[in-house]
């Protein structure tokens, strides 16, 4: 056999491995569904499942690639040990919204640095079924406003504030409060220094070596004493300066000082600035006799201090009493300006976050929103009675008619609320005639019109039309606005008016409303007094009687 013959004999058989090979990792991808056939929105289980050694890689399919269905989880690997190989099982929940067939298509699995192709499954989808003879159907409900969830800061900001407010105030009056107890129970100079000596002693400072908390509070003791007994700014000096102006004291005869004893307190004060600020280490020995020594101090400066004259201690006293006075009042001014601005802050609050008018009618009133909130009365009112639930009750009033139709009414009932100037009037009249009149609902009208421009009414804007009360009863109604003289202010104020007039057998029934324009409150009213007009139908037999 030649060199070549046995080249291509190689080559071939290498090629046929290598086929094998590749056939054999083929038949290690398997793939498979729990059902091909599901109703809409139901969960298939598609899995992968791979056979191979523990050192290849294997890369499942990730993201949307099982369209047109919808991928909705995808679920971990599980991995099992077999024959020293690894299976691998991948799952993937899928889905579709839509009736119909479908194909999942093939998936691609990388396996070290090869990839290979799965098979494509086919997938029914079926409608789920809706019995209409049992499930009752409803008619579409309309689109409503759903109010934002979004959080407003501003608004958070509005009820921050007064909580952040009230709460400083609080821990400010606590805070007073304790520094006046503090003060109430302070003891006398002598003592307190006595008690303080007492305390540091049992610090345990010296044994645990800290000299310099030790001395600091040392000296402390001894200048607050001095401070209270002898020298106001005692607790500001310096060491120096402190010996100078006792040594003052001592010169201008204001305290029998002992030399021995300024001098001694020079050295101590000395000794303690050597170990607060230059480190110096003093062992326990001397601590306890420079300690054992500031209260020799302290007892030899209280003998020297004179006792305290019955008028020293009656100036004393008045001056105690006037500085508890003035932090009296000084509280009571603090408490007042404090509720003063948490009420303005409140205010403003309010104000911003629901309008200065509103704020206004819920605190201070507003009188057309007291009638809508009030009680309301339903009440007949006239021959033949008109029937009107109003939040008051009409007063009667006599009227007298104009001599030209004086003759001809039989009877005149008439009841108002309020006048023309004020900021709600009603008017209910009825009246019966002797006979018909033509065109009584009109004329009506016409005179209701002119009794409003003889009141001061101008500028009278009319419109007419066709009323009709809940129970069928027709009728005329005008409408418009009007302006009149504001007595308070110079100026005009537009008002608005309704008028109902009914006419039966011989009978006239009006109603007649008239409101501010700028009243936000009135419209209710309006509406609720409009809408509960009734009338008592008269029969001919009654209009003869």
């Amino acid at each position: 056999m030649s060199f070549r013959a046995i080249e291509r004999s190689a080559r071939n058989l290498i090629l046929i491995c290598l086929i094998l090979t590749a056939a054999s990792v083929q038949a290690q991808i398997s793939t498979s569904v729990d059902t091909t056939n599901i109703r809409i929105g139901e969960e298939i289980k598609y899995s992968i499942e791979v056979v191979a050694d523990s050192t290849d890689l294997v890369l499942f399919p990730e993201g949307q690639s099982f369209q047109p269905l919808e991928m909705i989880e995808s679920y971990k690997v599980d991995t099992t040990y077999e024959q020293a190989k690894y299976r691998l099982i991948k799952k993937y929940g899928l889905t579709q919204f839509d009736s119909g067939a479908y194909t999942i298509p093939p998936q691609r699995i990388a396996i070290n640095d090869k990839v290979f192709s799965s098979d494509s499954i086919f997938i029914e989808v079926a409608d789920v079924p809706v019995d209409t003879t049992k499930q009752k159907m409803f008619e579409i409900k309309p689109a409503i406003t759903v109010g934002g969830s979004s959080f407003n800061f501003l608004k958070f900001l509005y009820w921050l504030l007064p909580i952040l407010v009230l709460a400083g105030i609080g821990w400010y009056l606590f805070r007073k409060k304790k520094q006046r107890e503090a003060e109430e129970i302070q003891l006398p100079p002598y003592e307190e220094a006595l008690v303080s000596l007492q305390k540091l002693d049992e610090s345990n400072l010296l044994s645990r070596n800290r000299s310099k908390d030790y001395y600091s509070q040392l000296t402390e003791i001894v200048k607050r004493y001095l401070d209270r007994e002898i020298d106001e700014t005692a607790l500001e000096s310096t060491s120096d300066e402190l010996i100078e102006r006792l040594q003052l004291h001592k010169d201008a005869g204001n305290f029998e000082f002992d030399q021995e004893t300024i001098q001694k307190l020079d050295q101590i004060l000395k000794r303690a600035d050597l170990v607060k600020f230059a480190k110096l280490e003093l062992n326990q020995v001397q601590a306890s006799a420079d300690r054992g020594a500031i209260e020799e101090i302290i007892t030899d400066t209280h003998e020297a201090v004179p006792e305290p004259t019955e008028e020293e201690l009656l100036q004393n006293e008045i001056y105690a009493q006037e500085q508890r006075r003035k932090r009296k009042q000084k509280r009571i001014v603090y408490g007042s300006l404090a509720t003063l601005l948490v009420l303005i802050l409140t205010t403003v609050i309010f104000g911003s976050v629901y309008g200065w008018g509103k704020l206004k009618d819920n605190v201070i009133g507003h009188p057309t929103k007291d009638l809508v909130e009030g009680q309301w009365y339903r009440s007949e009112y006239g021959i033949p009675s008109v029937v009107l639930e109003t939040p008051f009750v009409l007063k009667r009033l006599d009227e007298e008619l104009p001599q030209e139709i004086a003759e001809a009414v039989k009877s005149n009932r008439f009841f108002a609320y309020g006048s023309l100037l004020d900021r709600f009037y009603v008017v209910v009249s009825t009246t019966e005639f002797s006979q018909p009149l033509e065109g009584e609902l009109d004329a009506s009208l016409e005179a209701s019109l002119r009794s409003f421009e003889a009141q001061g009414a101008k500028n009278l804007l009319v419109k007419k039309e066709a009323f009709e009360t809940g129970k069928g009863v027709k009728g005329l109604k005008a409408y418009g606005s009007f302006e009149s003289d504001n007595p308070f202010v110079k100026g005009y104020d537009t008002q608005n008016y309704e008028m109902f007039v009914f006419g039966q057998q011989g009978a006239l029934q009006q109603v007649i409303i008239a409101w501010l324009d700028s009243d936000p409150y009135a419209e209710q009213m309006i509406e609720r007094i409009r809408n509960s007009i009734e009338l008592e139908v008269q029969t001919a037999q009654q209009a003869k009687k």
